[in-house]
């Protein structure tokens, strides 16, 4: 299916800021909080290897709560059978975008030969794009690569891996705008020290033309992300999104035109959080995997010393309540009403 045969100004105009996929990290329960931080950014689950899909719990891998949309499944693989039948199992969940991984540098995605080493072969990638949007019908697919892998030209590199996708009728391509060393540095090391290149997802960019292109990598604060997005459709936070959620109360203003607001309403989203907390425990699980997610709130704000030690050192303990959000919200409200006073 070509490019143009989707809505492609649709797809860029919902898709212009997201919080990156992140193993271990954007669950089900982080993605519901991200969510009340911001109505209209993109959210990407980790990513989940096609075999778990095709022979796990699909409900307990690919649920989610209808609160979190948009939101983009992320797939790794390398077989385009497995991918094709992966994507029909988890279109019926609902999903607004599938995504490839083809930029994750772990050795245990090594092991299985996807992630960031398919870097190095343009055309299984575009295979497996290709029987991932025949699944998908009318949901876009996407892939998420680097700039290249270890001693790979990234001009050409990149170049190819993209040719590849849009031969395949990929909605997008999403570039870490780093390459990737699998040879001696850790998925970690990864992360930071190949050298950041924007200017190549540009050149990319101005070489696709109305291909949807989008930046990630680096990306600390939402004015460097919107400076960076000139000559992009769009960028993907990360790290920083994650580890100052905070953030994410400026999204939509910023990214997507909607009116500034006077002040975020942090009252009700401890109530949300709280509600949603205690319907998980109920269901028979800890508060701990709710709150490690909102540890980073209220980052450079009086008090949240103790809003952090609060949730880390009770949220985990047997019989822990959901009220314990509650009183740590009070240990930091209260330690800035003392410093205002």
């Amino acid at each position: 299916m070509a490019v143009g045969a989707r809505d492609a100004a649709g797809f860029a105009a919902a898709s212009r800021f997201a919080v990156a996929p992140m193993i271990d990290w954007t669950d089900r329960h982080c993605r519901f909080f991200h969510r009340q931080l911001t109505r209209r950014a993109k959210l990407y689950t980790e990513m989940i290897v096609d075999e778990a899909v095709l022979h796990g719990d699909a409900e307990r891998l690919l649920g989610f709560d209808a609160a979190e949309h948009p939101v983009a499944l992320q797939l790794g693989g390398s077989d385009p059978d497995k991918l094709h039948r992966a994507v029909q199992i988890a279109r019926g969940f609902g999903y607004d975008e599938i995504d490839l991984n083809v930029g994750c540098p772990s050795d245990r995605v090594q092991s299985g030969t996807f992630g960031a080493c398919l870097m190095r072969d343009p055309a299984l990638v575009g295979a497996c794009l290709a029987a991932m949007v025949e699944a998908a019908g009318p949901v876009p697919v996407t892939v998420k690569c680097r700039l290249g892998v270890d001693e790979q030209d990234v001009e050409t590199a990149l170049d190819r891996l993209a040719d590849a996708a849009v031969a395949a009728g990929v909605a997008g391509i999403w570039v870490h705008a780093r390459k990737a060393w699998l040879k001696g540095l850790s998925p970690r090391e990864n992360r930071e020290i190949p050298p950041l290149d924007y200017g190549r997802v540009r050149r990319l960019k101005a070489r696709l033309g109305p291909v949807f292109v989008g930046l990630n990598g680096g990306l600390k604060t939402l004015a460097l992300a919107a400076a960076e997005a000139t000559g992009l459709d769009a960028v993907m936070l990360g790290r920083a999104a994650y580890q100052t959620p905070d953030i994410l109360t400026g999204v939509d203003a910023a990214f997507y035109g909607d009116a500034p607001h006077d002040g975020f309403d942090h009252d009700a989203l401890i109530d949300t959080m709280v509600a949603y907390a205690a319907r998980h425990v109920a269901a028979g699980g800890r508060l701990g995997h709710v709150t490690r997610h909102m540890t980073g709130l209220f980052a450079g704000r009086p008090g949240v010393r103790r809003w952090r030690q609060i949730l880390s050192e009770g949220a985990n303990r047997p019989g822990a309540s959901p009220d314990l959000i509650r009183e740590a919200y009070r240990a930091v409200t209260s330690e800035a009403a003392q410093r205002a006073a």
